[in-house]
């Protein structure tokens, strides 16, 4: 070992408290991308005593299913002085944080070295597990205190600006959707007078298919009757990790996609072109949609729709993006550990029509929009390269405690 590393077990112990008095409310899931979310679970019926307490500044990891998602799931938790989760969670906190810094340990576990190291020891079989006693033997460089606190705080200040420009991005979306829903759900477009349709005698006719009133000369029909799931191939010798997209490199709540680390082992892939909407079909509650603003080519776990008559590519897009899409998706996937969308289902969801000068108007309104959040995806994406790239640094660390 060199002088400056350290074992994991070395740093840490575990912590198993549990939920008996159930004073402790907020229960959390882990996510693959190694972040605290609001569990999904549906715990009607469930014992929550037996959950675990987790307390700010400690940790909670999966060992199981390592090699599978090529991933070890471990969160810090800041956001929550306390919080439930499920028991098959190891929850373990710093020994001492005059020796190791929580933030600098989870900066550790943000490397995809780290990754790496977990699946080479995760077990065989379909779980792919990784065992504790392999995780607290792995090792990692431990600087001065002092020196921690450098890295720790410049990791945070490329963090925060990620999040307000996602923060941004996310204000942007909701303005997007809130614009679509005025005009293409509430029928509240702007009329000749620029006044809203709906609201100002817009005429309207029933329309007994889907039970309710539309805008006169608006149509009813399927998401199959604008688009289809595209399927042509590509060879993956073709790509590079720049334009190949998979659910893994996907951001969940319509963030877009990333860069992924490398290409998959295989012959071809699905091709897709600018202007196509990407959707990941694995848990569909994490709302991963991407319009596609390059070509390339995309695993089978991800759906690419191509728009099969005169409409906006945009259009498609917001259509999809809405959680009624998404909880439709839902309601008819397969499984229960990781669902997954039933295509046929999914081709089936009810849309409405609206006539094309519309359309024209709607784009025209989203354009500055799309712009700036262009501009924002860019940043965060060179933001985040920097911030992996101190990530890499860490070891490199030579100084001593």
């Amino acid at each position: 070992m060199k002088s400056n590393y350290k074992r994991i077990g070395d740093c840490i112990q575990l912590v198993d408290e549990r939920n008996t008095d159930m004073k402790v409310k907020d229960l959390l899931g882990l996510s693959i991308s190694k972040e605290f979310i609001p569990s999904v679970a549906n715990i009607v019926g469930t014992d929550l005593k037996k959950y675990k307490i987790i307390r700010k500044n400690q940790f909670a990891c999966s060992t199981m299913q390592v090699r599978r998602d090529k991933k070890m799931p471990v969160a810090l938790l800041k956001n929550f002085d306390e919080a439930i989760i499920s028991a098959a969670y190891p929850v373990f906190e710093v020994i001492d944080t005059e020796v190791i810094l929580p933030e600098y340990l989870m900066m550790w576990f943000r490397r995809s070295e780290f990754d790496r190291e977990a699946c080479f020891y995760a077990i065989g079989g379909v779980r792919g597990s990784i065992e504790w006693e392999d995780f607290c033997n792995m090792q990692l460089p431990v600087p001065s205190i002092t020196k921690q606190r450098e890295i720790v705080t410049e990791f945070n200040v490329l963090i925060d600006r990620i999040n307000m420009n996602n923060n941004i991005f996310k204000k942007l979306e909701e303005t997007a959707q809130a614009i679509f829903k005025q005009w293409f759900l509430d029928f509240e477009f702007p009329n000749e007078n620029g006044e809203p349709y709906s609201s100002n005698g817009g005429e309207m006719e029933f329309n007994k298919d889907i039970n309710k009133d539309i805008p006169k000369g608006w149509k009813v029909g399927k998401l199959k009757d604008i688009a289809l799931l595209a399927n042509d191939k590509i060879s993956i010798e073709k790509l590079t990790t720049k334009n190949y997209i998979s659910t893994e490199n996907m951001l969940p709540a319509r963030g877009g996609v990333v860069e992924i680390e490398k290409l998959p082992d295989v012959n071809k892939v699905n091709e897709f072109h600018v202007g196509d909407t990407l959707i990941s079909n694995i848990r569909p509650y994490f709302k991963k949609i991407w319009l596609a603003n390059f070509d390339g080519g995309c695993s089978n776990d991800v759906l690419c729709f191509k728009i099969i008559r005169d409409i906006f590519p945009e259009y498609l897009y917001y259509l999809l993006e809405r959680d009624d899409f998404f909880d439709y998706v839902m309601a008819g996937s397969k499984g229960t550990k990781m669902p997954r969308g039933d295509k046929n289902w999914i081709m089936e969801y009810p849309i409405l029509l609206a006539n094309g000068n519309l359309l024209k108007k709607f784009i025209k309104i989203l354009s500055p929009l799309n712009s700036m959040k262009n501009n924002i995806k860019q940043e965060t994406v060179l933001l985040q390269s920097l911030s992996n790239i101190l990530l890499s640094k860490l070891a490199t660390m030579e100084e001593v405690v």
